[in-house]
């Protein structure tokens, strides 16, 4: 099967940039470019393209407008921006992802050549393109709900969840019932780790929303992204919840209430300094090809807190979390994923799924609900501060 993929920018340098980085690819086809989101909308129809790349800063219409128009014709068509290593670069792109963009690739900067810029094109984009191809019939785009406000959730009735019974693993339990999946650890929980990446950042998002102000552990995240972007977000989450979102930074005390995010470039790793524990972060080589790496982080969150730990693996592309998530499991941690009808790339999940380490699998809109629930198991609350 050949993937057609539509390119627009308002650069003639940078489409013919995508094309040449994309042509050769015995499987992707460049089927149509446009220079702006207006005339993009215009071609959707006739190309069908099945992947559309997409600038940001454009004339007539840029490509946040462009994205939020095109997901009300069409809801799956993946939809990746292209971005620059700024401020003003990453908070559009975030516009743009909670516009509903799937993905973002960064433009090259200081490359050297124009093949090598090429090249740099190509690696970034091409792995995405093809995962995400696939996922046209997976969960929609658009009319996705914002960080916050949101609906209050329906109750979940217990069985509910949809990989009960799946082939090969041991039975699943759906629902947030604090007792999780089954043979799930049901100890004291003392800290939550995420993982995540492709389609993460709204993953990630909509699980936070759903946690108070005082959840009685602190949370550490992974997010594959790339340095400023993680900032920007973990500002953005923080505006947004009721939890306190931070950039981690060097010997931060981890603190109930507070979520860490590894920095962009730099391995998040915990290590434990008398009665706390701490943050460090670290340039050693990219794991998975990614630094932040998820299995970096896990290795040192078990160290830390071994079976006190949560561990959660929303969507994201290859397998990073894996090798993690199986240290973390012998150490007597809990273990949930999310399921691949919610995802919007079931890579990560899925290698845990498949690799038998989930004891639980939940869609995204379970997965908030049942670690707050499960945190809370056996704990007296927190009591609330008043303030005049």
């Amino acid at each position: 099967m050949t993937i057609a993929v539509m390119v627009v920018d308002d650069s003639v340098v940078v489409r013919r940039l995508i094309v040449d980085a994309l042509d050769g690819m015995p499987d992707i086809k460049v089927v149509g470019t446009a220079s702006n989101g207006r005339l993009a909308q215009a071609k959707v129809d006739q190309l069908k393209p099945d992947v559309i790349t997409m600038d940001i800063e454009m004339p007539e219409m840029n490509g946040i407008e462009a994205v939020r128009e095109l997901r009300k014709r069409h809801p799956k068509i993946p939809v990746i921006m292209f971005s620059t290593l700024s401020a003003a670069g990453a908070s559009a792109t975030l516009d743009a992802l909670a516009a509903g963009a799937t993905d973002y690739v960064t433009k090259p900067a200081n490359v050297g050549s124009v093949q090598a810029s090429i090249q740099a094109v190509r690696d970034q984009l091409v792995p995405k393109i093809h995962a995400l191809a696939g996922r046209r019939g997976g969960p929609p785009m658009a009319g996705r709900p914002p960080a916050r406000p949101m609906a209050p959730m329906a109750p979940v009735r217990p069985g509910a969840g949809p990989m009960v019974g799946r082939p090969g693993l041991p039975p699943l339990a759906g629902g947030p019932a604090p007792s999780g999946g089954a043979g799930a650890p049901s100890g004291r929980i003392d800290l939550i780790a995420v993982g995540c990446s492709t389609g993460g950042p709204d993953a990630l998002a909509r699980v936070v929303q759903s946690f108070p102000g005082d959840l009685p552990v602190p949370v550490v995240v992974t997010q594959h992204m790339p340095p400023v972007f993680t900032k920007m977000f973990a500002e953005r989450l923080d505006r947004t919840n009721a939890i306190q979102v931070v950039e981690a930074t060097e010997n931060m005390t981890l603190k109930p209430g507070v979520m860490y995010i590894a920095p962009g470039d730099r391995h998040l790793v915990l290590v434990k300094r008398g009665t706390g524990v701490l943050t460090q972060l670290s340039t050693a080589p990219p794991e998975n090809s990614c630094r932040p790496a998820v299995d970096v982080m896990f290795r040192a969150v078990g160290r830390a807190y071994g079976g006190s730990t949560l561990a959660v693996i929303l969507t994201g592309m290859g397998q990073d979390g894996r090798n993690g998530c199986q240290e973390l499991r012998a150490a007597g941690a809990e273990i949930v994923a999310q399921d691949e009808a919610t995802s919007v790339v079931w890579g990560m999940p899925g290698a845990v799924v498949t690799a038998n380490l989930a004891h639980t699998v939940l869609p995204l809109d379970q997965i908030g609900p049942y670690l707050t629930s499960r945190v809370n198991a056996g704990r007296t609350a927190r009591p609330k501060v008043v303030t005049r």
